[in-house]
């Protein structure tokens, strides 16, 4: 998946009240019912996040990326290093056949209805967002400007 870029002085107040990697850790593994990420590994250099560990799937994977990346004070999340079950049994799929994430940033103005009505040609579809946000959008409501969020793939 590589390195995906946030708006650093939105999200979460996190950092600076001590172990910044574990506060991170946290926030992940607290997001979930059930873990979900295997081996979960935090490291945080100034604004950057690095992510290690095994996600059950690619949403979990994606749902990871977002919530280190939603953290005031991070403006860069690299997953090298995190993978999914999938990708570990077909280590062979070629690169093109991986789905890639798409991120949205919130900006001033936003609704939720307006974004599913850019992306999907149907606001009424905008609840397919907000679970697949789930961790981020506490409230459908209540959005931020700067605040990313994942567009799932319409099935």
């Amino acid at each position: 998946m590589g390195i995906f870029s946030f708006f650093k002085k939105a999200g979460s107040k996190l950092l600076g009240k001590g172990d910044d990697a574990e506060a991170i850790k946290n926030e992940i593994e607290s997001s979930f019912s059930e873990l979900p990420v295997q081996g979960l590994a935090i490291e945080v250099d100034g604004d950057s996040v690095t992510i290690a560990g095994i996600a059950t799937d690619t949403a979990t994977k994606e749902k990871a990326i977002l919530i280190a990346g939603n953290v005031e004070g991070i403006s860069e999340v690299n997953s090298d290093q995190l993978v999914t079950l999938t990708q570990i049994a077909e280590e062979n799929v070629r690169e093109e056949e991986v789905f890639t994430p798409v991120f949205y940033t919130i900006q001033k103005g936003d609704t939720l209805w307006a974004i599913a009505t850019d992306f999907y040609k149907d606001g009424s579809k905008y609840p397919l967002i907000v679970d697949a946000n789930i961790e981020v959008i506490k409230d459908a409501d209540k959005i931020y400007p700067g605040q990313a969020i994942r567009i799932p793939e319409l099935s």
